[in-house]
Parts: C-alpha cells; structure tokens; sequence
C-alpha cells in the first residue's frame, strides 16, 4: 500500500517514475515570468472585445456601428455584414459573424478591434443591436414535449442499454428505492479566461491561443481559413487551465484569427469572465431518476438510471451521465438511459470527468440510500455488490482494485468508529456526519508523434505538441524519457505546446500522460538502443516514434481507474452551513508516475468536488434566457477558507495491459466521487436525504427543520 510520497525533490540518482520531482516551469509561474496567451510581446499588437446578444433566439435586423467607430483608438467593427468569410465548421459554435441568426443569449454578434483594450471595450458598447425576437424556452424538465433518446451520448456512447429485465426485476425485488437527484448546470472557470494572440504574415497565420490541445486548433483553424495546415502554426506554451473548456477550439480563436486578418495588425482578444459561459461550453444540467433493487443480504437485483439533459440548438452534446452505472455493480438486470431535449441555450461541452462526476452522484447517493434501507454498511454494500468483469461489456477487467481503496479508505479514516445512526453525534447546535461514495473513470488512450534527441553534450531532448494545462506533463514526461534512457532527470529536456513539434492528442479525458508518455517512451527506448550500436555523431541523434494503430486500439479489457472518497461534516443547526472537515480519497490508477504532481491533481479535483457539492451551482433564468452566475461573485468557487484537511493516497497497481508505463490518468477521478460523499455525510449528519445540488444553506436548513430543528 502507497501513500503519497513526501513533497521533495528526488536526487538526480533516483528511479526517475514515481518520484517526487518539482515542476519544471514552476519558478516561472510563481515569478510571473511565463507568458501566457494575452501576454506575447508583439509589435503593432491591438485588441478586440466581443459584443454578445442581447435576446434568447431571433435575428439581427440591423447594426449601427457609427457610434463605435467614432471612438478615438477604434480601428474597425467585424460583424455578419463584413467579416471574412470562412468555411463552414464540423463545429457549429466556430460559425461566428456568419449571419444574422441568435441561437441563445450571448452569442457573439460583432467584435471590435482597437489600438487599446479599454478602447475596444468602450468600442464594444457604443454598437448598436435591432433584433427581431422569438419566443424561447430554457427550462429543461423530464417530460419536455422536444425531449428525445439520442442513439449516442458524449464520447460515442450509446445513449441507451439494457440488460435483461430490469423493470421486472425492480419491481420484484424484496428491498427497493425510487429516487430523484437533481444537478444544476456547471461552468469552467479556469484561473487564465479563454484568450488569443493572432497575427498573418506573407499568407501563413500564427497564435498563441489558451487551449487544451494545440495540433487540433491548427487543424481547424486550417480548414476554416481555407490554407494548408503547415501555414498555420499555434503555440500554447503556458496554459492556466481548462477543465476540459479548452479542450476543441472555442469562439475567441478563429474571432482574433478573423480580426488580424481584416485589419493587417496582430490582434489579441480575451474573453471577459463574464462572457464566458455562455460561449466556452459548461456541465449541462442533469436530472436523474435512479431506481434500486435489492435481496435482503445487499446483492443487487436491478439497476436502472435515467437521465434528462438539454442542449443547444446550435450543436448536440449529451451529458454521459448514466454510462458509469454500466461498469460499476453486479446487477444482473440493468437499463442506463439517456434523455435530451433540444434549448435555446449555450452549448455544453465537456466539464471535468463528464458523465463520471453528476452520473456518480446520482449512482452513489442511490446506493447510500439503498444501503440504509437494508440496514448494511454503505461499505460493505458496495464490496458485496463488486463485479467479476464489467457488468456492460462482459470483458474482463485490465485491474480493479475499488474493494482495496475503499477497504485502506475506511482504515485511514477510522470508519469502524462511525455510529450509523442519522445524528448520533452533535457537538452544540452542530451536527456531525460521515459518507462514502466509490468513483471510476475510464482509461483513454489515443495516438501521439513524439521525437527524442540526443546531444553531443550528454543531454536529452524530447519534443511532443502536449498542452501542460497545469498537470505537470512537462516534468512527467522528462520522468517517462529519463528512466527508459536510463539517465537522471536532470539530463532531460522537455519541449511541448507548440504545432512546430511532432503532433499529439489533446489534453483530455484524464488521456494526456498516458498517450504522450507512451510516444515518449517509445522515442526514447528506441534512441537508447541507438545509443548502444553506434558512437554519438557531432550534431546528435535523432529518433521518432508514432503510436497510431496502437494506442487506440481496441483492448479485450474493460480499462477504468477506481477509487474511495470518505467525507466527514458538520451541519449547522442554527445557520444550515456545511464545513466539510476531512475529506479523503484512495486511488488505483495504474503506476503513479510522479508523487507530488499525482497528488496534487487528486487534491485539486476533490477540492472541485467540494464546490460542486456545497457552493458551486448555475441557474438559467426563464424569462431573460441567460445563466444568472456568470462571474465569481455570484459563481461560488471554493476559497482556502472553504478547503479543510484533504489527504489523498492510492494502491500502485502492475497493470500491464495500458501502455508502456503502466499508468492510468489521475486527473478527473478525483473529482468523481467527492459531492456524493459529502452529501452522504450530510444525511448521516442530519437524518433527511437532499438530492438537490449544491446542499446551500438555504436547503440544508429547510432540510433540518423539516427534520425537527436541533
């Protein structure tokens, strides 16, 4: 059993996977010296600010741009009438400035470009909007007269399966629950907004653009522009951030792209906060139906999860949320369905550990339920229920190790202490609970180009276009390069973030080390090999290595990381707040590759998970048909007041059937479970179930009172 290792630099001589070693760019960020996309140095730069719609669904009938053209420092308004034309996206959200239609309140309708910031942004105001404007609806319910089974969910899921005879099997079962959980939309705010730096020179376009993968915005961008994929070049050396908003190119880009080509000058546009979800995607909202069967000794008769989504008019993205009620427990009858009905809202997108994080809320919340219900330890309950192979697919696991996590889970937190009465325990007007919930999340892996370069010098080169959105990569894959050359870490140098090295996937989907480190490995073993058959010539040596037809293969594996969130809360009686005192987690994802940087986003996604529980939550205003939190005053973050003691720990499991190294992701599990434990903490606190993200005052202490005060 690993705990996490301690927070140290690992000497030179040390085995280069699974140490602690600091990040590379580290002193630079904490110096201010690492430049992100708003902040390239580049001569005659100017500046664009966008101008959102002001109606829910119509169609512009005139703009005045007078006003804003007359402003000192305005250069020009880009609008349907005069921009560019491009062609036609795969990605309808990258049509901006193409016509007159308004799909959802704050799509773009023009964009104004200045000498200035300030000045584009007085630029932005003074244009002027006529629309004509039809009747909208944002207002997602499960019996939506537009609702309709999509045949695919998000990442190419079916949007329904079904095993067996769940209904039957539900309705005969000797123990059984019927409940409802609500979980509101979600938005990503990155630390560093959505932001472009764009410029042409001679024909070929060159950004520097905040996203999660930079060899896809070339290609867009390419096909959009209409020239070939070499003339474009995108850089995105220092990313702050993403959870998955930045995954695919978002509106910002191809607008700076589309202004600096219009006006012959270098354009850089970033988005205001504010601006931000109606047009970077967000967690759409999920309504869940869960329904429970059980014998009397806790084995799982029928599973049945339902799921209501929306999404926009613009483009179908379906919120996964029932697809990990497939892979976790042995219920030999099972139905796992998707629902979604077609708003005039923004489009939603990825969010991290899409489906996993509101679809195991649902699933882990039911189970808590069912487990009371049964009178067995919610513990004990989830390692009866434990599969052979995957209950969806039949394959048989690659490794799954949830019985250990949630076994050194409930050690570590002193589980067997915890009386399972609903407020057994109160410390004054304080009521204090525990809850556990499981958590899953699948291994992705997808092709990537990687080169490896020796120099006359005694150090290493390794190039690969990943994107480190804040994760590490570049000092984890100098760790993945260092110990297949068989060479310290220091001898390592890593170049990533930029489409003028050899092509990889996108930073998504928990996939980036694992598809980039296995190029990386491969390059790297191979240039060692070199290195023995023959002396080093002056200029170096050089090897590639492509994964493609490998890494996304089809596997005879079900491939998941699992893990065990425990929370423990006090609710008060008085306010309904809830402080989340201890939280921990327990993981098995493949072989940790570096200690500090694993642990650091295992504490990072349950820190996200706290929010998602307790103060993060988005509401779509009916009559006005925009989201009301739209920044970080009314958008409620978790701050260092809110996060309490967090450990996170994990089982180094020897799964051999993942890539090289043997590693899974680590960054959206973490996120996976969090809110359900702590909402299962709070019914233990409090003796009354609330399904409803996030647990508010408000709702916690109309759920106390309901329940008969302190």
């Amino acid at each position: 059993m690993d705990a996490t290792a301690p927070a140290t630099t690992a000497p030179a001589s040390s085995p280069a996977l699974g140490a602690s070693v600091e990040r590379r760019e580290g002193r630079e960020k904490v110096t201010g010296t690492a430049r992100y996309a708003a902040e390239q140095p580049c001569p005659g730069r100017t500046h664009a600010w966008p101008v959102p719609a002001t109606i829910a669904r119509g169609r512009i009938t005139g703009i005045d741009t007078s006003a804003a053209l007359e402003v000192p420092g305005v250069l020009a308004v880009l609008t349907h009438e005069n921009a560019p034309e491009l062609s036609e996206p795969d990605d309808a959200t990258l049509a901006v400035l193409r016509d007159s239609r308004v799909p959802h309140r704050g799509w773009f309708v023009a964009l104004v470009v200045a000498e200035t910031l300030e000045a584009a942004r007085a630029g932005a105001a003074a244009v002027r909007v006529d629309y004509s404007v039809e009747d909208h609806d944002v207002t997602l319910t499960v019996t939506h007269p537009d609702g309709y089974a999509p045949e695919q969910a998000n990442d190419g899921y079916p949007g329904t399966r079904e095993l067996g005879d769940p209904d039957g099997a539900f309705a005969s079962a000797p123990v059984r629950i019927d409940a409802d959980y609500r979980v509101p939309p979600l938005h990503n705010h990155p630390m560093e907004p959505h932001a472009t730096t764009a410029q042409w020179h001679d024909g070929r376009l060159t950004v520097h653009t905040s996203t999660q993968g930079a060899t896809t915005v070339r290609t867009v961008l390419a096909g959009l522009f209409g020239i070939p994929e070499d003339h474009v070049a995108v850089h995105a050396e220092h990313v702050g951030g993403g959870f998955g908003s930045k995954g695919t190119p978002r509106p910002d880009v191809v607008l700076a792209a589309m202004a600096a080509r219009h006006t012959g000058r270098p354009v850089t546009l970033a988005l205001p906060r504010r601006l931000m979800p109606a047009v970077v995607g967000h967690r759409a909202p999920t309504l869940h139906r869960l329904r429970l069967g059980a014998h009397p000794d806790g084995r799982l008769t029928s599973l049945i999860h339902e799921v209501t989504t929306h999404t926009s008019r613009v483009r179908e993205f379906v919120e996964q949320a029932a697809v990990p009620a497939r892979v976790m427990y042995a219920a030999p009858d099972s139905r796992t369905a998707h629902r979604v009905a077609p708003l005039d809202v923004p489009t939603p997108s990825w969010m991290r550990a899409p489906g996993e994080a509101p679809g195991m809320y649902a699933l882990e919340s039911a189970m808590d339920e069912l487990a009371v219900e049964l009178g067995m330890d919610p513990v004990e309950f989830r390692i009866v229920n434990e599969p052979d192979t995957e209950p969806d697919s039949g394959k048989p696991f690659s490794s799954r190790h949830l019985v250990e996590c949630l076994r050194e889970g409930a050690r570590r937190f002193g589980w067997a202490e915890r009386d399972p009465r609903p407020r057994s325990r109160t410390e004054g007007p304080l009521l204090v609970g525990s809850g556990v919930a499981a958590a899953t999340y699948p291994v992705l892996v997808h092709p990537s180009t990687a080169v490896a370069r020796a120099l006359p010098d005694g150090t290493f080169v390794v190039g690969i276009n990943a994107a480190d959105i804040g994760t590490g990569a570049r000092t984890v894959l100098a760790q993945i390069a260092a110990d297949a050359l068989g060479v310290p870490v220091d001898r390592v140098r890593t170049e990533v973030g930029s489409t003028d090295l050899p092509a990889a996937s996108l930073a998504g989907g928990s996939s980036g080390t694992a598809s980039w480190g296995w190029a990386v490995h491969e390059a790297c073993a191979r240039l060692a090999e070199r290195l023995t058959e023959a002396p080093l010539p002056a200029e170096g040596i050089e090897v590639r290595a492509d994964t493609e037809g490998r890494a996304d293969a089809d596997s005879p594996y079900a491939r998941h990381a699992f893990g065990a969130h425990f929370a423990e809360v006090t609710v008060d009686t008085v306010t309904g707040e809830t402080r989340v005192r201890r939280l921990l987690g327990v993981y098995a994802a493949g072989h940790i590759l570096n200690s500090r940087t694993a642990r650091s986003q295992f504490v990072g996604a349950m820190t996200m998970g706290l929010g998602m529980a307790l103060t993060e939550g988005s509401t779509m205003d009916a009559a006005f048909g925009d989201f009301t939190e739209s920044d970080l005053a009314s958008y409620h973050v978790p701050t260092h007041a809110d996060v309490p003691d967090i450990e996170a720990h994990w089982i180094n499991e020897d799964d051999t059937h993942l890539n090289p190294m043997g590693s899974k992701g680590v960054g959206e599990i973490g996120i996976v479970g969090t809110a359900a434990a702590i909402g299962n903490a709070v019914f233990h606190a409090t003796g009354t179930r609330m399904r409803e993200l996030p647990l508010t005052p408000d709702r916690v202490l109309g759920g106390v009172r309901e329940r008969g005060g302190s």
